[in-house]
């Protein structure tokens, strides 16, 4: 798998666009706190060591995070139905989270993740793509599309597992929202030169063309949504990349035509 670090069309932009893309940073910003404040690092001394922590992850992700069975009924999960999900901690029995609101876990479990490589997984992306996407819709929108392609995300996911064991497994990370920049990236800009690390080539930096890079990592999540097994939610990413793709497509059409220069009277 190729790792992007540098796409040129942000790189060319960043030496001439004075506006600083504020909201990716603040975005990646919030997103490390979130994730060393929280159990999944293992820094915080509130929740403990070993066992302790691995239960109080399990609690922290049952609260915060989004559960299609929950978003599809707006009620949190029962005490029975947490005792029939799968793949349960040892030695951790889960506890329902009264008080939860599943429609506001869809946006907060865009802020947690479950592991470092989790983590500085999505933040390399969207360090790398999102400054562009940012500076073509202007801060406010690019946020409320970040958030928005997340949710939809998350929805499509949940409506698409409703009748499986997945429907009462926790969603969380930020890969859904992050896809949705991905699939505008290549709308908005597919022949950007991307600079990638290859690891079957011991690292070489390449530089390929976006529609390369990036059609090549919707090919991998959409061959992965079948044949992958649990543990990493693909289809979030594949509905993500689709949303932010169509969306990108409508700004294109509105994109206003050059001015033509004014005509000398003959």
């Amino acid at each position: 798998m190729a790792i992007p670090v540098l796409d040129r069309a942000g790189a060319r932009g960043g030496r001439t666009d004075p506006a600083a893309p504020a909201v990716c940073y603040a975005l990646i910003a919030l997103n490390t706190a979130v994730f060393l404040l929280g159990p999944a690092a293992g820094l915080n001394p509130l929740y403990g060591r070993g066992q302790p922590r691995v239960c109080a992850e399990q609690r922290y992700e049952q609260r915060w995070g989004a559960v299609p069975a929950e978003l599809l009924t707006g009620r949190p999960l029962t005490a029975d139905q947490l005792t029939e999900a799968p793949d349960p901690v040892p030695g951790c029995p889960a506890a329902p989270t009264p008080g939860k609101h599943p429609t506001l876990s869809a946006l907060s479990g865009l802020f947690l993740h479950g592991g470092w490589l989790h983590l500085l997984g999505n933040l390399l992306f969207l360090h790398v793509f999102g400054p562009t996407v940012e500076r073509r819709l202007g801060r406010a929108r690019f946020l409320l599309f970040y958030l928005a392609a997340g949710a939809l995300a998350t929805y499509g996911f949940a409506l698409a597992e409703a009748h499986s064991p997945d429907a009462t497994r926790v969603l969380i990370g930020a890969s859904g929202a992050i896809s949705g920049i991905l699939g505008a990236y290549l709308r908005l800009h597919p022949r950007a030169r991307v600079t990638t690390l290859v690891p079957l080539l011991l690292f070489l930096p390449l530089r390929f063309p976006a529609w390369l890079v990036l059609g090549l990592w919707f090919a991998l999540q959409w061959w992965s949504v079948h044949s992958a097994g649990p543990g990493v939610a693909y289809l979030v990413h594949v509905i993500g990349f689709a949303a932010g793709f169509l969306y990108a497509c409508t700004l294109a059409e509105r994109r206003p035509r050059a001015a033509r220069p004014p005509r000398r009277p003959g």
